[in-house]
């Protein structure tokens, strides 16, 4: 597949334009991993995307931190990630060699206020923020009725594969909902992957996968005539507004279909909701945290790290695959990430909860 066209989109300029933090250089000398093994732990099982990405950056970490280590991908499954994510806030380890690394599903709880937190994003360090898209796709025949407005699917009914309302799939099921379509979600489904196969089968007839899933799953299904793309989720331009999506810049973002839909609107409290869910689930959707009781040399030395990687000349020929094309943020930047990503306006939260409990029977009690 040709490289696609590097651009600069992300959460304002410093996802764009992140610089090495000073220090850093300075600390990368003053630490060293030698001989030592990094667990990089993942609170997901090995088969799914962040197990991907976990693996495509363990042999990079290995090369550029100080000393060279192993880094070995460790997975902590379990009830939808939150018991990988109260398993890291109660470790104490200081000497970099644990590392974890969350996804929007890990977000998402923690946005909710789901009982079964027992983590602070707040009480952990930031080393790399990771973003990432999605692709919107019909089968053909009612592709035929999509002009860059849903106006003509009103009157469709749609079945979705769904992992459940407060997964990563609450972002496609709230967009359904504004731009007003009838979208009946199976629930249940174990994976995006899962989903494609419902579509694949004709038990769906609308679906979404993840950049990495769609360029390697759909497009060869786009080839054969079974799927048409209609949309993508968009990204966060400089100035905090939704774009186009960088790996997919021919295609509409979420934005403008809802801009031409009669009834959906991109402002108010809906839109507000949306935005913050999508910022935490592809925009931001994947960061790599040290412990709080690490200290700043070793977050130093992993930021330079990250940094090294992320300018090798030839990152972005081998991250489009696995990453799609978008910012790898660190330093200031992947701070400024993880607060977007971890934070919601209590009007927006109160929406979320208020509509997942009336369409869906959801409650966080």
């Amino acid at each position: 597949m040709a490289l696609r066209r590097l651009m600069s989109t992300g959460l304002g300029a410093a996802l764009a334009t992140t610089a090495l933090v000073a220090a850093a250089p300075v600390a990368a000398q003053d630490v060293s991993f030698e001989g030592q093994t990094i667990e990089y732990v993942i609170p997901f099982s090995e088969s799914g995307g962040s197990a991907r990405w976990a693996n495509f950056y363990a042999p990079l970490m290995s090369d550029t931190l100080p000393g060279e280590p192993t880094v070995v991908v460790r997975y902590r499954p379990g009830a939808g990630s939150t018991e990988g994510a109260n398993w890291f806030a109660e470790q104490d380890t200081d000497d970099g060699t644990l590392v974890f690394g969350t996804s929007g599903s890990t977000q998402f709880p923690f946005l909710l206020g789901d009982p079964r937190v027992r983590y602070d994003y707040a009480d952990w360090q930031v080393v790399l923020a990771s973003g990432t898209g999605g692709v919107v796709y019909f089968p053909p025949d009612l592709a035929e009725r999509f002009d860059g407005d849903v106006d003509d699917l009103k009157e469709e009914f749609f079945l979705y594969g769904s992992q459940g309302a407060t997964t990563l799939d609450l972002v496609p099921l709230l967009a359904f909902k504004m731009l007003g379509l009838q979208v009946d979600p199976v629930f249940g489904v174990e994976g995006r992957g899962d989903g494609r196969l419902m579509f694949e089968r004709g038990e769906a007839n609308i679906d979404y996968q993840t950049t990495a899933a769609y360029l390697a799953n759909v497009e060869p299904l786009v080839e054969d005539g079974i799927a048409v793309p209609a949309f993508t989720w968009g990204a966060l331009g400089d100035d905090g507004q939704i774009v186009r999506d960088p790996t997919f810049p021919d295609m509409p973002s979420f934005k403008e279909v809802c801009e031409a839909t009669e009834g959906c609107e991109t402002e108010g409290v809906a839109w507000d909701a949306w935005k913050s869910f999508f910022v935490s689930g592809f925009a931001a959707q994947k960061m790599v945290y040290l412990p709080g009781s690490a200290s700043q040399e070793v977050v130093d030395a992993y930021t330079a790290a990250f940094e090294e990687i992320k300018n090798m000349d030839n990152f972005a020929e081998i991250s489009e695959e696995t990453l799609g094309i978008y910012p790898q943020a660190t330093g200031d930047a992947a701070r400024a990430a993880n607060k977007e990503a971890t934070s919601i306006t209590p009007e927006a939260k109160q929406y979320v909860l208020d509509w997942l409990e009336e369409d869906y029977g959801v409650t966080m009690e």
